[in-house]
């Protein structure tokens, strides 16, 4: 029996939210089973004057903290426990930190691999559209080579699993090598009218027709996509565009310029979890044409608040949804079109949204973290 999990985390000023939320749902998760966890973060030495890890001089400053000091700290830690640790579990909670596995007990240590978009791209592969630097070309190649030798790991997609075996040169997928689907990091269920009426209201959405897409400007997210659909279904549909995450970016307000879809297109900059619920629930479809994933969180998100998805057939999409939800080629604007023309049948449109409902609940934080229970005491018992 697995009684004390040490996780391994994110180091602060790199901001990373989306992993800092995975590390605090694993945390609470073990903790509710009943065992002693614990979360480690790279401690801030050198940059402690620094707000973030963007800047050039946080950036090598922020290298020194995570990669010179925590490690030496690890050790000493892992040291400190030597008289327990047969009973002490190590997890580390992105995959980033492949690094850290040189310092941990490598029977007693599990890492989730989130994906390989970016170690794909410090590689060249244009399909990953994740572009690197000559810095991070070295790491990247630096994490794929710790990531490849590590003793039990889960793949939060077959796709990613898939695509890192083939990044390692393996044949065979190793024995404490699995797949854990991610689970959902926050609440998300359909917001009620009473809830959803003030949030409309304050963006202007009452009464007003929507496609809603959420994520960030990057261009693996595929935003143009929405505006050259909205193009494509022409006079047969008068709503708007929602874009819910980062600002849009240059180009993308060059292309909604023109096509002249400027009083068509609303951006929603960082909204809270409430307006997220309330912009899920109440949209006429989630738009997902994303041509790179490693898992895809909106998509069953969407779909847990009630909303009919159209996303990208590009794996893991399909994979994620179950293929409950309507898949089109990301490059497709027609295509979209046509799919959400489909909606109009209202029985086929409430068939999807309970495919969807049923999907969801695929992705609870009980079934992660058994599963991941599970992992740790495989490799217990070997």
């Amino acid at each position: 029996m697995t009684n004390r999990i040490v996780l391994i985390g994110n180091y602060p000023l790199d901001h990373q939210e989306s992993m800092r939320r995975f590390a605090t749902m694993l945390l609470e998760g073990f903790t509710a089973k009943g065992i002693q966890t614990e979360l480690w973060n790279p401690l801030v030495v050198t940059a402690f004057f620094c707000k973030n890890s963007t800047s050039s001089i946080g950036k090598w400053l922020g290298y020194i903290d995570k990669w010179l000091i925590f490690p030496l700290i690890l050790k000493w830690r892992v040291l400190l426990n030597r008289n327990d640790s047969k009973r002490i579990k190590y997890h580390i909670c992105d995959h980033s930190n492949a690094p850290y596995l040189k310092s941990l007990p490598k029977t007693n240590t599990v890492i989730t691999c989130h994906d390989v978009l970016a170690i794909r791209g410090a590689f060249g592969f244009k399909d990953a559209f994740c572009p690197a630097s000559k810095t991070g070309k070295i790491l990247q190649q630096w994490i794929l080579k710790n990531l490849s030798k590590a003793h039990a790991l889960a793949a939060v997609s077959h796709f990613t699993l898939s695509q890192l075996k083939a990044l390692s040169n393996l044949n065979e997928t190793p024995k404490y090598w699995t797949v854990i689907h991610n689970a959902f990091n926050a609440n998300f269920q359909p917001a009620s009218i009473l809830e959803s009426q003030p949030i409309l209201k304050k963006f202007n959405l009452e009464n007003k027709p929507y496609i809603l897409h959420v994520g960030s400007a990057l261009k693996r997210k595929n935003r143009s996509l929405l505006v050259h659909m909205l193009k494509a279904l022409g006079a047969g549909w008068e709503g708007i565009i929602v874009f819910a995450g980062k600002p849009i970016d240059h180009k993308l307000k060059l292309e909604i310029k023109a096509l002249n879809f400027e009083h068509r297109v609303v951006s929603i900059v960082k909204p809270n979890h409430k307006e997220l619920l309330a912009l899920y629930t109440n949209t006429k479809a989630f738009i997902f044409p994303s041509l790179s994933e490693g898992f895809g969180w909106p998509l069953i998100e969407a779909q847990a608040c009630g909303a009919p998805v159209i996303a990208s057939n590009l794996e893991p999409m399909p994979e994620v949804s179950n293929n409950t939800a309507l898949h089109v080629a990301p490059e497709d604007a027609n295509g979209f079109a046509e799919a959400f023309g489909k909606l109009k049948d209202k029985e086929f449109k409430l068939k999807l949204v309970n495919a969807g409902f049923k999907n969801s609940e695929r992705f609870s934080v009980d079934i992660m973290i058994d599963a991941y229970i599970n992992l740790h005491q495989l490799t217990n018992t070997n």
